[in-house]
C-alpha cells in the first residue's frame, strides 16, 4: 500500500504545484507589472513637476494684494510700531535683481529695498542690500514672502 499512497501524495503534489503554479504566477506577476506602473507614474509625475517648476518664469511686476492675509491697505505692527500700509510692488528682474516699494500712509512715505536673488525651482532667495536674507515663491501669478514673520503676498 505504502507506493500507492507515495504514487497519490506525488501525483497530489504535482497537482498542488500546478494549481500554485497557475494561481500565484499570475497574482504574482499582476503586483509586479502595478509596482512597475506606480514607478512609471512616479517618474512621469516628476518629469511634470520638473517641467512646470522649470516652465516657471518669476520675472515681472508684481502689486501688493496682502499682509499677514490682511487686504491692502492695512494697519499692521512690527516691533512695536504701528504702520498703515497703502501700496506696494515687487519687481524681478531677469538679471538676477529684484526691488520692493511700500507706500505707507502717515509719513506719505515710500521703503524701496533692493536685492539679488538665486533662484531654484519656484524658491527665490533674496540677498538685501545691507540686510539680511529672505525666501519666496512663485506660484501661477503670485509672489509670495516671509520677511521677519510678515507674509507679503503679490500678484502680477
Amino acid at each position: 500500500m505504502k507506493p500507492k499512497q507515495n504514487e497519490l501524495n506525488g501525483e497530489q503534489g504535482r497537482a498542488a504545484r500546478h494549481f500554485l503554479q497557475l494561481c500565484l504566477l499570475p497574482l504574482f506577476m499582476v503586483m509586479v507589472w502595478a509596482g512597475c506602473k506606480q514607478e512609471g507614474k512616479v517618474a512621469a509625475d516628476t518629469k511634470t513637476v520638473a517641467a512646470t517648476t522649470a516652465d516657471i518664469n518669476p520675472v515681472g511686476t508684481y502689486t501688493l494684494v496682502t499682509v499677514d492675509g490682511n487686504k491692502v491697505p492695512c494697519t499692521m505692527q512690527h516691533e512695536g510700531h504701528t504702520m498703515t500700509i497703502k501700496s506696494g510692488s515687487f519687481i524681478i528682474n531677469a538679471d538676477g535683481t529684484c526691488s520692493s516699494k511700500m507706500s505707507l500712509a502717515g509719513r506719505e512715505a515710500a521703503i524701496e529695498v533692493k536685492a539679488s536673488y538665486t533662484r531654484q525651482g519656484s524658491t527665490l532667495t533674496m540677498q538685501w542690500e545691507r540686510a539680511g536674507m529672505t525666501t519666496g515663491t512663485v506660484e501661477g501669478d503670485t509672489f509670495t514672502m516671509n520677511n521677519e514673520g510678515m507674509v507679503f503676498a503679490y500678484r502680477k
